[in-house]
């Protein structure tokens, strides 16, 4: 049964890592699983029963970078204290990682992609909106909300930015200048979005 599993999952992450080539050298629309077939070595049959086909295989890629941008920066976030310092500190990570995985980045950023792309990536918006919103602490009105929006939508475009860099310099140059911004942002928060009093 392990040695099944683990075939298994060998096929999976050779049909990612091939889609994922052949996505970024000819964009979704123009890739095909032929295409992924062929470069894989892997039938027809797997890569459907697998995914499902080729949007199932974007979409699989996709939660892959986002599982990974998460995970990195809630790793970050709890390696530090203060609230302002948490959110500094997993905004900083969020966009290293675009950085570091800019290839992949790149594709989900330039893409079209299948058509409930566009539904998910809404979707994950909204989740990291209320996980934002959930580390800041701040009080549940209209103020708050709006704050974390622009917060999150910052940080959204600013991914799309160092992941667009020619160079790490340009990169780094690029993420102190969104982490001075948004340190400004946070810096007002007090008095726009206060957080929420005990008792």
């Amino acid at each position: 049964m392990s040695r099944q599993w683990s075939r298994s999952s060998g096929t999976r992450e050779a049909l990612l890592g091939t889609a994922r080539k052949v996505f970024m050298a000819k964009g979704y629309g123009e890739a095909t699983v032929a295409d992924i077939v062929e470069d894989s070595g892997i039938s027809v049959g797997s890569l459907y029963h697998h995914f499902g086909g080729k949007p199932g295989l974007f979409l699989a890629l996709w939660e892959q970078f986002m599982r990974n941008q998460e995970e990195r920066t809630a790793k970050a976030a709890k390696a530090v204290g203060g609230t302002t310092e948490r959110f500094l500190a997993g905004a900083r990570a969020y966009l290293e990682g675009s950085w570091e995985q800019r290839d992949v980045a790149r594709l989900f950023l330039e893409s079209d992609g299948p058509a409930e792309f566009t539904t998910l990536r809404r979707q994950r918006g909204w989740d990291w909106i209320g996980g934002n919103k959930k580390l800041l602490g701040l009080a549940d009105n209209r103020q708050s909300h709006m704050l974390v929006v622009l917060l999150t939508t910052v940080m959204g475009e600013s991914g799309r930015e160092v992941a667009a860099c020619e160079s790490e310099e340009e990169a780094r140059v690029t993420i102190d200048a969104v982490i001075a911004v948004v340190r400004r942002m946070l810096s007002t928060a007090a008095d726009v979005a206060p957080a929420p009093s005990g008792g």
